[in-house]
């Protein structure tokens, strides 16, 4: 790594959203303010009152690709995507701290009316949509059932309405719109939370910049909410 690249601020990625909202409360802790919102601005950098630190609003499934090829030094990530990037990309990031903000489940997801106890048993098979194919695929593998997995992006509950799948596995926060969708969580597969994730090259060679963030989203995670 250069000097000059040394100079260079901090880079921060984060998502748009809950985690970037509940990010803000912990940088305010570091005594850092961010004074545009990705929501209002079409700015994809966004400068801070540090010089020593910018942010880059990146796609919540990308902050683990931009951290681990030190495109940004650190960022903020769900535990769920974590977990998905690791399947494909093991090694490679630091996790230093679980931050506790933007806390919900990984669960699996019928329709109302499945008998999902009857069809799950040692040696069944099951069609489930989900974007967390890793996650699925873990969880009903130590259950001994197989399952034909349907990779979505999106609209995750219609594919058990229209036949597409017999179950979804996806996050749930507050289960309202499962039961809008005629839906219900019938078992969690994790507890998902985000977490500070840290490129380890930049932890080695920015120590003197990066310790001092980390440490301070270290304390006010540890704050009681």
């Amino acid at each position: 790594m250069s000097p000059a690249s040394l100079d260079r601020p901090l880079t921060l990625a984060l998502s748009k959203g809950r985690i970037f909202d509940e990010t803000m409360p912990l940088l305010e802790a570091a005594g850092i303010h961010v004074t545009e919102s990705p929501e209002s601005s079409r700015k994809l950098i966004l400068p801070t009152s540090s010089s020593d630190l910018q942010l880059i609003i990146v796609r919540a499934s990308d902050v683990p690709t931009y951290v681990q090829y030190g495109a940004a030094d650190f960022g903020i990530a769900g535990k769920d995507v974590l977990f998905e990037h690791a399947a494909d990309h093991p090694g490679g990031l630091y996790q230093p701290v679980d931050l506790n903000i933007a806390r919900c489940r990984l669960c699996v997801a019928v329709r109302k009316g499945f008998d999902y106890e009857a069809a799950v048993h040692q040696g069944s098979r099951l069609r489930v949509a989900t974007k967390y194919v890793h996650a699925a695929r873990e969880h009903f593998a130590r259950k001994g059932v197989y399952v034909d997995l349907i990779k979505l992006y999106g609209s995750m509950e219609l594919a058990p309405l229209v036949g597409l799948a017999d179950a979804i596995v996806d996050l749930v926060s507050t289960g309202g719109t499962l039961k809008a969708n005629n839906l219900e969580a019938v078992e969690d597969v994790a507890d998902i939370s985000s977490r500070l994730i840290v490129n380890q090259a930049s932890l080695k060679t920015r120590t003197a910049k990066l310790q001092p963030l980390i440490d301070s989203f270290a304390r006010a995670s540890a704050l009681p909410a």
